[in-house]
């Protein structure tokens, strides 16, 4: 969605007479120049932007690959499974506790 920066809240007669100043300041010989300045700057800025955020996709494309962001979450996790691993065994191993049973004496 394209949408020019100030003209939302501009109502028409407000354009025409900003027109109006435009020609009675500059003149309606200078206007086609000034119109023609205006739209390479534009362009230049539109491409200025456009490859300032081309550059910033791939140096944070590069940064992603330098992390490593899921091999450090996967190491982080088996750091971490590893002792409640071995806690949910002694929790089991507590609660299914069954104490010997004393063995009887046999005579013989």
């Amino acid at each position: 969605m394209c949408r020019v920066l100030f003209l939302n809240d501009i109502a028409g007669t407000e354009i025409l007479l900003i027109l109006v100043f435009v020609l009675i300041f500059f003149g309606a010989n200078s206007i086609p120049g000034i119109a023609k300045t205006m739209g390479k700057a534009i362009y230049q800025i539109k491409n200025a932007s456009d490859d300032l955020k081309s550059e910033i996709k791939k140096s944070s494309g590069n940064i992603k690959k330098d992390l490593n962001i899921n091999a450090l979450i996967k190491e982080t996790e088996e750091e971490i499974q590893l002792p409640m691993d071995q806690m949910m065994t002694d929790i089991e191993h507590t609660i299914n506790y069954e104490p010997e049973k004393p063995k009887k004496n046999e005579k013989s």
